[in-house]
């Protein structure tokens, strides 16, 4: 009897073990909502601390940009959130490459003009010299 309840807490335990979270997983996981928190708050030395040079930073609309014109929109208030949510996220982590799914949802100010958005988001994030950095992300519209 102890040898099968032994084998039955070992094959729990290892199956717990496969849908635990990596070190990478947990570290993306963090580096994702320092992202949230410094574009709700607009805070430019996070955001360019966040964000790859290279980042390609893609719109539900089409529009892309770069680095810069990512941190200007934010933090400029072009592109404002009084409230910022990432909902169903998905983390899966490749080596020094993160891919982050998520349903973004906000209550925008861009500008003086207040909206509510809801789209899907893909997020690249590739890991330089023990940093997350932010190189892709592409919104998509969600079905209706």
């Amino acid at each position: 009897m102890k040898k099968i309840l032994t084998m039955v807490l070992l094959l729990v335990l290892s199956v717990s073990q496969s849908f635990a979270a990596t070190p990478n997983q947990t570290t993306v996981e963090q580096t994702v909502e320092s992202l949230r928190l410094a574009m709700l708050n607009a805070d430019k030395a996070q955001l360019e601390q966040l964000a790859s040079t290279n980042l390609s930073y893609g719109h539900s609309n089409a529009m892309v940009e770069n680095k810069a014109e990512f941190v200007e929109a934010i933090v400029s208030g072009r592109s404002g959130f009084t409230t910022l949510a990432f909902q169903d996220q998905s983390i899966i982590t490749d080596g020094d490459t993160a891919i982050v799914r998520h349903t973004f949802v906000a209550d925008t100010n861009n500008s003086g003009i207040i909206g509510k958005v809801k789209i899907g988001v893909m997020l690249v994030f590739k890991n330089a010299d023990g940093e997350w950095k932010l190189l892709a992300r592409q919104a998509y519209k969600l079905p209706q």
